[in-house]
């Protein structure tokens, strides 16, 4: 026995952790060292930062040999063949018998349908415009709730898992259980048209035909944010999945992007000539690309990192399209009577003529409208929307293939979903850290582009400077308004620079001195910056009896001698 305990010993001595998992190991190269930093203690902070994320990367690149699994996509054995030749028959005579259960078609009554899944693309919410509400478990075909909800229905969303779900419906929104009972009726949410749920910040978001953006804490149950857009009804809202914005389209062809601590649009661009009718972001590319489609019947991909106009850009049949992003980044459109994919890199390759990408698979679908179109997680699944029920196709290499257990596991039970709900909570993040650049936590803030130091003490940024100060950089004030009511105190001081020292009660008493007069209020109304000739020509003269006073008070003390007439004085102006 004790012979086995010291080989245990020496074994766990001669085990070392990988450089790569070592917290002391030294950092990998090209570390950033921040000597330009004076205060030592921010310097060896933000040094353990820079070695902590050069760490962290280092760590993912090891990860990544974990993933055994890949996507895989069609390919065609000759230059004549075409991908989007190949119907959903022969994909699914050729993919796996557990692969080929997501093709299916739901006819129902009641559409048309929209539908959503949770984020371990488990689980399946339907909802259809005449009340019809459905969740269940796509896989096992486990019915969870049904409801007949016998009014207009727009939009469904799960929230942090399938355990709860909101729907938009015709004047509020309501929150129902799994089982189907209604927890709660947001009054505050008048009229949603589309919802949306971000799970790093509890956050339910809605908007309506008012044109307000409302943002709802869901463990709380505060509206954390309100936004009136502005710009009318809005039936296009999408989430960036990076950074947590959100992206509306308006009926006047602009999209503007929101977060809650901001009242105005932090971007807004005119996308279309027409109503926008379909918006997604591409998650695969950390929220760079954002994909509209507007009644016009143009489809376009845009940067997000400039806005400088489109990378590509095409005309499709049959007016809007409805739009979704794969994990893996590729762009379904639903347009007219038919489902297109695109894929990547095709769809972000900057290209000068109108002319759609090449298409990967298409699937034509007799039911109009189509009103949806969701990718499954995890699955090489797509789920389209439309009058007569719902329809799955399989789109080969747009899913995933390897998932994150912590974040979202599509084999969890009933002990891991607790868990991980209490993770999430205890880790959800405040709405005020929502911003277009997320990378700007723990980082030091950029050197401001126009500063200027007043009374040569330090030095401010030129936004935070006063009205007053801000006008003279930029050389607009009107210098005449400096004059001080003091200044009088301080040309009888001049004269006299001998006389006592005052105390602090008389500095006051004297300071005071002449405030009440009336052309001293006449004035100090009319300091506001801009040029008043009878402001002026009032100060002037005030002016002018201060010189006269102070020269008269030379002479009385003989340190100026008076000035002899003259006869050329009458010449002189008054």
């Amino acid at each position: 026995m004790a012979s086995s305990v010291d080989s245990l010993f020496v074994k766990a001595q001669n085990t070392t952790l990988p450089k790569s998992l070592r917290p002391t190991s030294p950092p990998p190269d090209n570390v950033p060292k921040h000597k330009h930093v004076k205060d030592l203690k921010l310097r060896t902070r933000l040094n353990r930062q820079a070695a902590h994320a050069a760490r962290s990367k280092a760590l993912v690149e090891d990860a990544e040999l974990l993933l055994t699994n890949e996507a895989g996509k069609m390919q065609v054995e000759t230059e004549l063949e075409r991908t989007w030749r190949i119907g959903q028959d022969d994909i699914v005579q050729s993919a796996s018998q557990e692969a080929a259960k997501g093709r299916r078609e739901l006819k129902l009554d009641g559409g048309p349908y929209r539908s959503r899944y949770s984020r371990n693309g488990r689980h399946l919410a339907i909802v259809g415009n005449m009340g019809h509400v459905a969740t269940f478990d796509w896989q096992t075909g486990t019915m969870h709730a049904e409801l007949q909800l016998q009014e207009t229905c727009r939009d469904i969303t799960f929230l942090q898992d399938q355990s709860f779900f909101a729907v938009a419906q015709k004047k509020y929104v309501f929150i129902y259980d799994r089982d189907g009972v209604e927890l709660h009726r947001l009054k505050a949410h008048i009229e949603p048209t589309r919802l949306e749920f971000l799970p790093y910040h509890w956050l339910l978001a809605s908007v309506g035909n008012n044109g307000f953006l409302k943002y709802q804490d869901t463990s709380t149950g505060h509206i954390v944010a309100e936004h009136r857009t502005k710009l009318g009804a809005c039936h296009t809202l999408a989430q960036n999945k990076h950074n947590a914005v959100l992206h509306l389209g308006h009926s006047n062809g602009v999209v503007t992007l929101w977060t809650p601590n901001i009242p105005h649009p932090a971007v807004q661009i005119l996308a279309h000539y027409g109503p926008v009718v379909g918006l997604s972001v591409d998650p695969s590319s950390g929220g760079r690309y954002m994909a509209t489609s507007g009644q016009d019947g143009v489809v376009k991909v845009w940067d997000c990192r400039n806005w400088k106009g489109t990378v590509r850009e095409w005309t499709t049949r049959g007016g809007g399209a409805e739009l979704e992003w794969s994990a893996r980044g590729a762009l379904s459109v639903a347009v007219g009577g038919s489902v297109n994919v695109y894929t990547k890199p095709s769809i972000q390759t900057p290209h000068a003529p109108k002319a759609p990408p090449p298409l990967y698979l298409t699937h034509p679908i007799p039911h109009r409208p189509l009103t949806s179109v969701r990718f499954c997680p995890f699955q090489d699944i797509l789920t389209i929307g439309h009058n007569a029920g719902l329809s799955s196709i399989l789109v080969p290499g747009v899913g995933e293939p390897n998932f994150d257990s912590m974040e979202a596991d599509p084999f969890e039970d009933k002990k891991a979903r607790r868990e991980r709900e209490v993770k999430g909570l205890l880790d959800k993040i405040q709405p005020d850290m929502i911003t277009l650049d997320p990378d700007f936590v723990g980082a030091l803030a950029p050197p401001t582009k126009l500063t200027t130091a007043v009374n040569d003490t330090h030095d401010i940024p030129f936004a935070r400077l006063p009205r007053l100060e801000r006008l003279r950089v930029q050389g607009k004030a009107d210098e005449t308004e400096l004059v001080d009511d003091d200044n009088e105190d301080v040309a009888d001081g001049d004269a006299d620079k001998n006389a006592k020292p005052q105390s602090r009660m008389e500095k006051e008493k004297r300071k005071m001195r002449g405030k009440g007069k009336s052309v001293k209020r006449y004035l100090r109304k009319q300091r506001k910056n801009v040029i008043d000739p009878t402001a002026v020509a009032i100060r002037a003269k005030l002016e002018k009896q201060r010189e006269e006073k102070r020269v008269a008070k030379a002479i009385e003390n003989g340190s100026m001698e008076a000035r002899k007439p003259s006869a050329l004085d009458r010449f002189r102006r008054p």
